[in-house]
């Protein structure tokens, strides 16, 4: 009987002992449960976002002193301005110009006695049928604009009507090239294109062919594709280093397949952008529990060339929902 129970003991111990087996290793979300009791007013607390949802930076620069090297790069200046403010300086360029070489052309005929001579047919003016600074305008608009309606001309007896002729015709062209090349920059600028971008409203945390990875989805809501399109994403958070120095916005690399050719993207169709966090993720050392409570942010880079203008494009996705 004793040796039926220690068989039967036995057996029992054979059938319920547990096969061992090897788990990867994990990072502490995958070991460490969500404890129930979360603080809501932590989970939806608000975060200053570092960049926002339209694509711009949150950052003011302020108390910025050497304000002239904003005017010695001023093609650039005028492209990043606001709608209003490049449309008003556009106007204002040529106005002003206008209205210089108007003055200039009322001079001449003034300092010569055109003015004392209008309507004598034996006296030959630097300009015909100039008779006051409004005419000396539009003159000046004709001669600019090269619009030439033929009853304002310049006459041969008048050398210093030729060389002002001839030096506004010259800057006349600079100031159409600089400011017709500034406007076609501006329009042709690419970043309505990110529009039809549509990112995934939250990240999520899942295992993926058993390893735990950080998944987003990207998609083109257009028919013209994304050229030699490429990911990024960057993880700004704060660290202090081993120092003690204090970084505000440090930006780590998440590596969204660098090293496998994955973050470069074939855009026709929705794609599945995977991050896996392992021991060199910046990831790796937040706990399951903590997430919620960090202040992070993470900024996802899509770049490419759009196919229908063949100009760079770039667009910016902001901190995902923790899920």
């Amino acid at each position: 009987m004793a040796a039926n129970v220690l068989e039967e003991d036995s057996m029992e111990q054979d059938i319920e002992s547990p096969v061992t087996i090897h788990q990867p290793k994990l990072p502490k979300q995958a070991r460490e449960d969500l404890p129930k009791n979360i603080n809501k007013e932590c989970a939806k607390r608000k975060i200053q976002r570092y960049v926002r949802k339209d694509g711009k930076c949150n950052v003011h620069h302020g108390n910025v002193r050497e304000t002239y090297r904003y005017l010695t790069d001023i093609f650039t200046t005028l492209v990043d301005l606001k709608w209003r403010f490049n449309l008003l300086i556009f106007v204002m360029v040529y106005t002003v110009t206008w209205l210089f070489f108007g003055m200039i052309w009322w001079l001449i005929a003034y300092m010569r006695g055109d003015m004392d001579h209008i309507g004598d047919s034996t006296w030959t003016p630097c300009v015909s049928n100039l008779n006051g600074f409004v005419s000396a305008f539009l003159f000046s608009i004709e001669t600019e604009t090269t619009i030439g309606y033929g009853y304002r001309v310049i006459t041969d007896k008048c050398p210093e009507g030729i060389i002002l002729l001839l030096v506004q015709s010259v800057l006349g062209s600079i100031v159409n090239a600089f400011m017709v090349g500034c406007m076609f920059v501006k329009i042709s600028q690419p970043k309505k294109r990110a529009e039809t971008l549509v990112f995934s409203t939250n990240a999520v945390i899942s295992m993926r062919d058993g390893k735990l990875c950080l998944m987003f989805r990207v998609g083109d809501l257009r028919n013209s594709h994304i050229v030699e399109a490429s990911i990024r994403a960057k993880l700004i958070k704060s660290k202090q280093t081993k120092e003690g120095e204090f970084i505000p916005l440090n930006q780590t690399d998440i590596n969204v397949g660098y090293y496998t050719g994955d973050d470069r993207l074939f855009l026709v169709s929705p794609l599945i952008i995977s991050h896996e966090i392992n021991q060199q993720s910046p990831f790796w050392e937040i706990s399951k529990a903590q997430l919620p409570k960090e202040e992070l942010e993470i900024v996802v880079i899509l770049e490419g060339m759009v196919e229908a203008t063949e100009l760079p494009h770039s667009d910016n996705i902001y901190p995902f929902n923790e899920k």
